[in-house]
């Protein structure tokens, strides 16, 4: 005798045996049985649903003779005994994976023309129908828009959005759902019966989710069950022949994590690599099972776990012992390592972090008292970067006699000049040469801000006298002191002249002349950090800093290079000289 597999010999025959499209086939049987047929159909959905089944069980039913009252084809006429003998001249089907040129569409259009021998429709099932090209699009197109009446086209895809919107506008379009694992379960246990052969729930419900919604893969698995478990399909056998993780290892991990038994563990991680599984896959396994716990914490989300009833007692205790916030928790930690698992070079380690962070989520800080969760694994050597910290030892400061013991701070939101240059510090190795961590800490604690305090400024006053070339040195330094985001209006103050305006020593006054008053608010922005600078440098606590812009006659006029070359030579006629000697030209 023929061995037929299941997924051929268990076809349904009928709507009522199609398994979980009840709303589907409810609307094609009232169709048949009211007589209200459109001239095109569109079923589509994933792989393996019955899509092309039920197009089959409805183009029988359209032709039948003698319909029933529930809409089912009779199986008994002549027109339901051509089409279950497969001799039917009324049902044309067309793969158009491998018949998706112009001339196929043109040939099957020509026999819409030849009226039906027996029935009333000639039913012309296209399936795959998005794999046919542009051009047999079009062609199809205008025999689709206005067939003739006793025609009647049924297409069958799993790409919907590959077909074009000009052909869907023209169907009834039935989207055909996912098998769920319990129907999945409901339906296998039937023709294993059928078969006469023994099982267990929890295998079927392996086999249920390994297929991912379809029935056509579901009954193939089965078939491979079967004949690896000889006639007895039991849970080892199925994760052994499938090669399907254990769930228990699962169930184990999460436990392991809420009691911070990292060891543990890791003596299970190493026991599923050695079977031959992929970390990756562990991760991913994780992840779904961590999601099932957290769906069964809720009521209202407990129909969403698609498992057997069996497991899904086991998800709904082993939720009671699991906190919520540890679910969120080694979810976001799990999908994580998912996302750089491709990218890793080490994949075992980015593994084994994952399951130890996880497993630290629940356990309390180092440090006693402390209430915190620890989110890295920073918290494992958190005492060994406190012992290597080097302890910053005082130094005693001797006070002048005429300074109090205490020195009074000054006002907070007084400005604060630039630091000092230090003096010379205790030779170290890290101090020969300059880095650029030393160049980015020196610009840190010389930026010139209002209100930013300075590093070694000094306390108390001081009426020191000073010179123009004084003056004019410390603004100098001053300008190149400035940090990087004021190096535009430091360039335009290296410009600038300052000179003592008036009053004596005791009590001088600074006049800078600035070109315009756009530059004018620019350093009225940072006028308490210039002045405080001046006063600690020049070592004069009374002086004043007048801004004031240029005269119209005291704005220098631009000159050229060759006018500045001239005004140099004739300032000093060595400079002519020298280009002589040196045969020069001026650029």
């Amino acid at each position: 005798m023929e061995y037929i597999v299941s997924a051929r010999k268990y076809r349904p025959m009928s709507f009522d045996t199609v398994v979980g499209q009840s709303a589907l086939t409810t609307t094609l049987k009232n169709a048949v049985k009211s007589g209200k047929l459109a001239h095109a159909y569109l079923f589509c959905g994933p792989r393996g649903v019955g899509k092309t089944t039920c197009a089959r069980i409805f183009a029988k039913a359209i032709n039948c003779q003698n319909p029933t009252v529930d809409g089912e084809a009779c199986g008994e006429c002549e027109s339901c005994q051509s089409f279950n003998e497969q001799r039917s001249l009324n049902i044309f089907e067309l793969d158009a994976a491998s018949n998706n040129s112009v001339e196929h569409i043109k040939t099957l259009m020509e026999q819409t023309r030849i009226p039906p021998q027996i029935g009333k429709y000639k039913v012309f099932i296209i399936d795959e129908v998005h794999m046919l090209s542009t051009a047999a699009f079009n062609a199809f197109l205008k025999t689709l828009e206005e067939p003739p009446a006793h025609v009647i086209f049924i297409l069958a895809t799993t790409e919907k959005h590959k077909i074009l919107p000009t052909i869907l506008s023209r169907c009834q379009i039935y989207d055909f759902e996912r098998m769920t694992v319990k129907n999945t379960i409901e339906h296998l246990k039937q023709v294993a019966e059928k078969e006469g052969i023994q099982y267990e729930e929890e295998a079927l419900a392996v086999i249920a989710e390994k297929a991912d919604g379809g029935m056509r893969d579901a009954l193939s698995i089965f078939d491979q069950a079967a004949s690896f478990c000889q006639g007895n399909i039991t849970y080892q056998k199925v994760i052994e022949d499938l090669n399907v993780l254990d769930a228990e290892y699962y169930f184990r991990i999460i436990d392991y994590s809420t009691l911070n038994k990292v060891s543990d563990i890791m003596v299970l991680l190493n026991d599923v690599l050695n079977k031959g599984f992929d970390a990756g896959l562990l991760v991913q396994g994780l992840a779904r099972h961590t999601r099932n716990v957290l769906m069964a914490k809720d009521p209202q989300t407990l129909p969403l776990l698609e498992v057997s009833d069996q497991m899904r007692q086991r998800y709904l205790e082993q939720a009671q012992r699991a906190d919520t916030r540890f679910l969120y928790a080694a979810l976001k930690i799990m999908n994580d390592c998912d996302i750089n698992y491709r990218t890793s070079s080490n994949k075992r380690l980015l593994v084994e972090l994952t399951l130890i962070q996880v497993a630290q989520i629940t356990q309390p800080e180092d440090v006693p008292g402390s209430g915190r969760k620890p989110r890295r694994l920073k918290s494992l050597f958190k005492q060994l970067i406190q012992q290597a910290q080097p302890v910053k030892k005082s130094v005693p400061q001797v006070a002048a006699v005429e300074q109090p013991d205490t020195p009074q701070e000054p006002p907070k939101d007084s400005p604060q000049p630039l630091p000092a240059a230090k003096e010379a510090p205790t030779l170290r190795l890290s101090s020969i040469g300059t880095s650029w961590n030393n160049l980015r800490q020196q610009n840190k604690k010389m930026q010139i801000l209002p209100g930013m305090q300075g590093t070694d400024a000094k306390k108390g006053e001081e009426l020191e006298q000073f010179s123009q070339q004084d003056l004019e040195l410390q603004w100098m330094a001053m300008c190149k002191r400035m940090p990087q985001r004021l190096s535009g209006i430091a360039a335009r103050m290296k410009n600038m002249n300052p000179v003592i305006a008036g009053g004596n020593w005791q009590s001088p006054t600074i006049e800078v002349i600035v070109p315009n008053e756009i530059i004018k608010t620019e350093m009225e922005q940072i006028r308490g950090s210039i002045l405080a600078t001046l006063k600690l440098h020049l070592h004069n606590s009374a002086i004043t800093l007048a801004l004031r812009v240029a005269e119209q006659e005291e704005k220098a006029k631009l000159l050229t290079r060759r006018e500045q070359f001239e005004l140099l030579t004739s300032q000093n006629s060595t400079i002519e000289k020298l280009r002589e000697v040196f045969d020069l030209e001026l650029a």
